[in-house]
């Protein structure tokens, strides 16, 4: 927390926050257009929010987007603010909810955890199937070829898949992209998007979600949820062998 106060604490660190929350998943160079400095300068402020996890960065090709992450600001909120003032715990959960707004061609949903273990476990443990029914309740099927099918089956024997896609990007053990879509959908309408993007750092990994092309607003807000809850399991297994005592999704939100 003491990184998140530091971050804060800069005003122009505050101004580039407040230019993502206009509009999320800016370049370097987009970022430099509104500010009158280097972009050295820049850089540095970038990577003291990236420190403080208040922003965090996706690659697409040649480019590095960066994204507002609220997930330390809804910790400040939990810790500073809803016990003094609920309105001002109200505006920033409206924050939070346009900092995830959709952009044409952005992420809607951008989810960042770190994860003390090696890029090869995390990787197994999203793509094996055995793993991912102790910790998803669903069990996620393909060869993880790029082109190949993918199902996110229940558990319950029934082989219902709840979710089916595409493998559109496939590079292990640091970056898996997959559509996703319900078994039932139009199929000339364009299905969500998932990426999962491995680094290691050391001993721990951070795993970054992102989520793109959700529908609309109670879609993008399941998906906020869903990750959480999912990849806090996923974390707890990794780490501990075990997943959490209760399935995390069933807590009412």
């Amino acid at each position: 927390m003491d990184k998140v106060f530091k971050a804060l604490a800069d005003q122009t660190r505050r101004y580039l926050l407040d230019r993502l929350h206009e509009h999320n998943g800016q370049t370097l160079g987009e970022l430099c257009r509104r500010l009158e400095m280097t972009r050295q300068s820049a850089t540095q402020h970038l990577a003291v929010l990236e420190a403080a996890n208040l922003v965090s960065t996706v690659r697409r090709g040649r480019e590095k987007l960066h994204y507002l992450n609220p997930v330390p600001l809804n910790e400040i909120q939990e810790r500073w603010i809803d016990k003094f003032e609920r309105p001002r715990l109200r505006a920033l959960s409206l924050v939070k909810r346009q900092a995830e707004e959709a952009m044409a061609d952005k992420p809607a949903f951008v989810y960042v955890i770190y994860i003390e273990s090696t890029p090869e476990k995390v990787w197994h443990a999203l793509t094996d199937a055995d793993v991912t029914a102790e910790y998803w309740g669903h069990r996620n099927v393909s060869d993880w070829r790029v082109g190949s099918p993918w199902e996110h089956r229940r558990t319950d024997g029934s082989g219902t898949a709840d979710v089916v896609g595409t493998v559109v990007e496939s590079s292990p053990p640091t970056r898996l992209v997959t559509t996703w879509a319900a078994p039932d959908a139009d199929a000339t309408a364009e299905p969500s998007r998932v990426t999962f993007d491995i680094q290691p750092h050391g001993d721990i990994v951070r795993l970054t979600v992102t989520h793109e092309n959700l529908a609309d607003e109670a879609e993008r807000t399941a998906a906020a949820g869903g990750w959480a809850a999912v990849l806090s399991n996923l974390k707890s297994l990794i780490e501990t062998g075990s997943p959490l005592p209760q399935q995390p999704w069933s807590i009412p939100q």
